[in-house]
């Protein structure tokens, strides 16, 4: 089981910031699923192309909910499931939506519900090892890591169809510095006691996302 070093309660509620820091998830989930559908009509070339992005701010927002009920009472064993499983099914969204936009609209679109559907049942069956007495963590590990690893790749090898292309790099990126404040989760709470490298990894992956739903807002057509 994982040890969280800031466990401070505050207003009746244990772990806090760890708890609370999941609120900007909801928040730019939600967002993104309206702009989504209030948006700029000239973001996507076919509305088809929504749909990738809209499962991904559908998990993004869902994860935020699964990472709160897992941090009010920590249990690698039960609660973590509901953290991992629609955080696995957005990255799989977002793999299909770089394959639209950089290779084959057709193929991504094709792929992103047989996609998602890996990408859960690596959890599922992380889960299911555990109670068989052997846990096994590589599939879901290979859906998060070779996910980030594949996006990264098609995005240096295929030219997006629109502007902002670059934005993907971005979003990337402040997502490895919210895995890097998770691992140093206890030095960073160590700075002064103020916050801890995990409730810092929840901001960094909001902001990741911020950057993604940014992306749609500003890009055009080439």
């Amino acid at each position: 089981m994982r040890t969280l070093v800031d466990a401070r309660a505050f207003l009746g509620i244990a772990n806090f910031l760890n708890v609370v820091s999941n609120a900007p998830l909801l928040f730019v989930g939600a967002w993104g699923l309206y702009v989504l559908a209030r948006g700029r009509p000239d973001a996507f070339a076919d509305p088809m192309e929504k749909r990738p992005y809209a499962l991904l701010f559908l998990a993004v927002a869902l994860t935020s909910f699964g990472s709160a009920y897992y941090h009010l009472a920590p249990d690698d064993d039960t609660g973590l499931m509901w953290d991992r499983l629609p955080m696995s099914v957005g990255f799989m969204a977002l793999l299909s939506a770089v394959i639209v936009e950089r290779i084959s609209v057709k193929a991504g679109l094709g792929l992103l519900v047989p996609l998602a559907a890996i990408g859960a049942a690596t959890v599922l069956y992380w889960r299911w090892s555990i109670l068989h007495g052997a846990e096994n963590i590589l599939p879901y590990a290979i859906v998060q890591y070779g996910g980030i690893a594949a996006i990264v790749a098609i995005a240096l090898l295929f030219r997006s169809r629109y502007t902002r292309g670059g934005d993907l790099f971005g979003a990337v990126a402040i997502y490895a510095l919210a895995k890097l404040a998770e691992v140093l989760d206890a030095q960073v709470y160590a700075l002064g006691e103020i916050v801890s490298g995990h409730t810092l990894k929840h901001l960094l992956a909001a902001a990741s996302v911020w950057w993604l739903l940014r992306m749609l807002q500003l890009r055009k057509v080439r």
